[in-house]
């Protein structure tokens, strides 16, 4: 099922015969600056000097649990007052027990640069491979690491928090203690960490503009999309996009499954985006009121040129297709049981601007629920009656 938020009432109705544009008009622009990393090398005396009987010898006597680790600077772009400062903050924050492996946090540190304070992510992670010739008892003892990604404010960098996991994914992957490795391939990687994952969405409404509706419609109605004739990097953020606007992650696996499967059977074809031009052409493409009107508030943030505010824009698109979704269920629910609940559900349709999207996917969850059914069926044939008249 949708992840539920609270049931509105008539208000929430006719809020939606607004339009998103002005979900983006309401937003203060935020500016991100310069941006920065760090990376360090984290070493744990504890685990690295245990003695042969498997006994702890590396803590100093009285020294403090979690304290008895060191960081080592592997490589930065921030000047060396502020790298000392966020060294210092991260030392904190490991000797709290506050940073798991694997799992990157989001905090806004006060450093010596001119944005003073900024948003930092930050990972303590582990090397992906080992060399072969490492013997069982180094595997024991595999390398690990933080990395600092600053830029932007804390709330800015928490809406990318799963991209910026992934990257450090692939990071894993090449890193290497190696010193042209790190010159060579682990540099540039962080140098491009902003570029990588918090600018494609912006590049994506800069290359689209009002075509942007039908991408919309795509990633909500669970339209397959074929990119044609782009580089490696357009592909990818256009596929991130899509990605990122889909409501993937707010309904549940096989609900998705069966809604993807409709909506292929049912077109027949895919969305085809050819970028052989300046501007990508289309074919097979739909759009509606509803991501009309969200387009239009991508392309009035095009103006102020600010990754983050894309994304607040396209987290606010989801929840309100999520809000319309459950509004139009709840209608449902009462229409099994009166006819102008019933009427509420048609008028609510033709005003939300995303009827066709929400009736095909109310339809897929209620497939199994009899009443619910027949309610979604006579709607179908009210909305098709409308779009002939």
């Amino acid at each position: 099922m949708l992840a539920a938020l609270p049931d509105g009432d008539e208000r929430e109705m006719e809020s939606s015969e607004e339009g998103g544009g002005g979900a983006g008009d309401e937003r203060r622009p935020e500016r991100h600056g310069s941006t920065y990393h760090s990376l360090y090398g984290y070493r744990s005396r504890r685990s690295s000097r245990r003695g042969a009987d498997g006994g702890d010898c590396g803590a100093a006597p009285g020294s403090p649990p979690g304290r008895d680790f060191s960081l080592s600077l592997l490589d930065t772009n921030l000047p060396g007052e502020a790298e000392t400062e966020l060294r210092s903050f991260i030392a904190k924050r490991l000797a709290k027990g506050a940073v798991f492996e694997g799992m990157g946090n989001v905090a806004t540190v006060d450093l010596s640069i001119p944005e003073c304070k900024v948003g930092c992510y930050y990972c303590l992670f582990q090397q992906e491979s080992l060399p072969e010739t490492a013997t069982l008892e180094s595997e024991t003892n595999v390398p690990e690491y933080v990395v600092c990604f600053l830029g932007g404010s804390e709330k800015g960098l928490e809406l990318f928090r799963l991209e910026l996991d992934k990257y450090i994914q692939s990071l894993k992957l090449s890193l290497d203690l190696e010193q042209k490795t790190l010159e060579t391939s682990v540099n540039p990687y962080l140098r491009s960490w902003f570029e990588n994952s918090i600018c494609p969405i912006q590049r994506v409404v800069q290359l689209f503009q009002e075509k942007l509706a039908f991408l919309l419609h795509a990633a909500l109605s669970y339209t397959p999309v074929e990119v044609k004739n782009a580089d490696e990097r357009t592909e990818k953020d256009i596929n991130r996009f899509l990605a990122a606007a889909s409501l993937q992650g707010l309904v549940q696996e096989g609900t998705m499954t069966s809604l993807c499967i409709a909506m292929t059977e049912e077109q027949h074809k895919s969305m085809v985006v050819d970028c052989i031009g300046a501007q990508p052409q289309l074919h097979n493409a739909g759009s509606n009121r509803f991501c009309e009107d969200w387009m239009h508030a991508f392309v009035n943030g095009a103006e102020v040129g600010n990754p983050f505010l894309f994304r607040q824009i396209l987290e606010n698109f989801k929840l309100k297709a999520i809000q319309d979704i459950n509004n139009l269920k709840r209608f449902i629910r009462q229409a099994e049981m009166n006819h102008y609940a019933l009427f509420k559900c048609y008028m609510f349709l033709k005003n939300c601007g995303s009827g066709d999207i929400l009736l095909k996917i109310v339809k897929v969850e209620h497939a199994e629920m009899p009443e619910a059914r027949n309610v979604v069926t006579v709607l179908e044939e009210f909305m098709r009656e409308t779009a002939v008249a």
